[in-house]
């Protein structure tokens, strides 16, 4: 039935659905995970690093997290080429905004403007969707430190906690259960990100091979957006799993000092 309706993005199916907006949010299912934690004072982004080439050269490998301007970073997940026309264009975007009131844009102004531009691509005839869905950090003076996301439909919304990309509902379900609402900080949300990620990607052991993570504080006044190295993931990973080691000790000798029933 969805093969009447599903070549061209201007037209609904007789249920009213859109199907090659819906395609492009399935592509997105299979693309990298992004996570984002918002704490009381900061917001971490996470990334996976698909494994590459031993061939391709470090220096033009595309990195997963992006920052747009010095309050606002992104992460993306989905078809890359897509995502860089989109990322410059928020850079340009910010930039413009910059010159024009010698302050930094709002952080919902920029997601709202991006978001804009994805609703018209599945609007117009001539058009596909843009295959990736976005993650944003940043902090203004209007509503403080904030999390977005937006998917291919234009559609955006604020949240504590998210992600996209593979196992996405896994990640989400995972953040219910273990989020703080009141008392999460940057270094919670940190060995949080670490640990929802231990549990959704296809890996026994994270790295910083697999994993990129940048956080975005306030220090002295300023916004502060900085991209954690290799040594600093590697030891929230080591850290991760010293604790994962302590708790299975823990509760094997549980399990011991348990009387067993005949």
């Amino acid at each position: 039935m969805s093969r009447r309706y599903d070549s061209r993005t201007t037209i609904f199916s007789p249920e009213g659905r859109l199907y090659q907006v819906e395609y492009a949010m399935e592509a997105i299912g299979h693309a990298g995970t992004c996570l984002g934690i918002l704490g009381k004072d900061g917001v971490v982004l996470a990334a996976e690093k698909r494994s590459v080439h031993k061939l391709l050269d470090d220096v033009f490998t595309s990195e997963k997290i992006y920052t747009l301007d010095t309050n606002i970073a992104c992460s993306v997940a989905g078809i890359t080429s897509d995502a860089n026309v989109l990322v410059t264009d928020l850079q340009r975007t910010a930039q413009r905004y910059k010159l024009s009131y010698q302050k930094n844009i709002p952080v919902e102004q920029l997601v709202i403007h991006l978001c804009d531009i994805k609703q018209a691509y599945t609007q117009y005839g001539g058009m596909r969707p843009f295959g990736i869905s976005v993650l944003y950090m940043g902090w203004d003076e209007h509503y403080g430190f904030q999390l977005y996301m937006s998917d291919p439909s234009g559609n955006y919304g604020g949240w504590k906690g998210t992600c996209i990309g593979n196992n996405s509902q896994a990640a989400i379900s995972m953040l219910k259960q273990e989020y703080d609402e009141d008392g999460t900080t940057i270094a919670d949300a940190l060995r949080l990100a670490i640990k929802v990620l231990s549990k959704t990607l296809d890996t026994n052991k994270l790295t910083s091979e697999r994993v990129e993570m940048a956080t975005l504080t306030r220090e002295d006044g300023k916004t502060k957006i900085t991209i954690l190295s290799d040594k600093v993931v590697d030891k929230l990973c080591a850290e991760f799993e010293e604790e994962k080691a302590k708790l299975e000790a823990e509760r094997k000798e549980k399990e011991k000092a348990t009387p067993k029933r005949k």
